[in-house]
């Protein structure tokens, strides 16, 4: 546990678990040798990838092949200051499988923004997975720490 009795570090598999009751997360990826970040639709597979729905030829989705990124999800709650946040780093790769990509097409995360073009998808391999929960005041852990 963190040093703040209130902030709880979460496993990989809760991490995984919690990823996959949103639906956007934020992709954070290398453009003109910048960082850049950008709102994605997406979804957690069976095999614990992340499949990201990206419109077809746009800067991201070009920047998103083969290389390494980092992606953050969360739900916070402002009226209480609680929630989570989960942040994956992996290897990413466009689906190309023509098999794997009609099967996204049918059921896969659709990109935010509709350009009206047959969305493209990419997986992220995650290679570290780290989250944090934060509790409300006064909360007992369940190890009986508060």
């Amino acid at each position: 546990m963190d040093r703040d009795e209130h902030v709880v570090t979460l496993g990989e598999a809760e991490c995984l678990r919690l990823l996959g009751t949103v639906p956007i997360g934020r992709v954070v990826y290398t453009e003109h040798a910048l960082p850049a970040v950008l709102p994605v639709a997406f979804e957690v597979s069976p095999d614990d990838t992340l499949i990201l729905g990206l419109r077809a030829g746009s800067t991201v989705s070009r920047a998103l092949d083969g290389t390494v990124a980092a992606f953050q999800a969360d739900h916070l709650d402002p009226a209480t200051r609680t929630g989570w946040s989960v942040l994956v780093h992996g290897r990413t790769e466009v689906v190309r499988d023509p098999a794997a990509v009609r099967h996204l097409l049918r059921t896969g995360p659709l990109p935010w923004v509709n350009s009206g073009q047959e969305p493209m998808f990419v997986r992220i391999v995650p290679e570290l997975v780290s989250g944090r929960r934060v509790l409300p005041a006064g909360q007992v852990l369940a190890s009986g720490a508060r």
